[in-house]
């Protein structure tokens, strides 16, 4: 991977990239809760590969005292034990969700999610899981590098 980006995305459109920060700042973490937002942003994080966004969330995880195991175990969330019910189907949804149109966004798969969350909750991780993906899809396909220390 080469190790500067390839364009300043955020300089060259200002304007797209003030709306899609004040989008991610207008998600309700007090609402999901920070830690499940952050692990639905690490998990969507490791399916589309930016390392970027890996890095980001899974050092936000360690700063609200979670344990390294749990947050090195969101990719194999459903084997690990240290996940609840409404983590569990948060980050399933989150899968099915980034993985469209290749998931199935079931009305089964809902009802699995309405189980844990109410409809406004679902409504803010809908956008959670929306915003993380256009980050990750520009930080990927620009090629912004890792910063150099951890917290830059």
């Amino acid at each position: 991977m080469m190790s500067t980006a390839r364009l300043p995305y955020a300089r060259l459109a200002p304007k797209a990239f003030q709306g899609l920060l004040s989008l991610s700042n207008a998600i309700r973490k007090d609402l999901l809760g920070h830690r499940l937002v952050d692990l639905v942003f690490l998990r969507v994080s490791q399916i589309n590969g930016c390392a970027y966004c890996v890095d980001m969330h899974w050092r936000d995880l360690m700063q609200q005292d979670i344990d390294a195991r749990q947050a090195n175990a969101v990719a194999a969330w459903r084997e690990a034990p240290f996940f609840d019910a409404r983590e569990r189907a948060a980050l399933r949804w989150a899968e099915i969700v980034t993985a469209l149109p290749q998931a199935d966004a079931s009305d089964e798969e809902f009802a699995l999610l309405r189980a844990q969350f109410s409809d406004e909750e679902i409504a803010e991780l809908g956008f959670a899981i929306a915003a993380i993906n256009a980050w990750n899809l520009l930080n990927v396909s620009f090629r912004n590098p890792l910063p150099e220390q951890a917290g830059a």
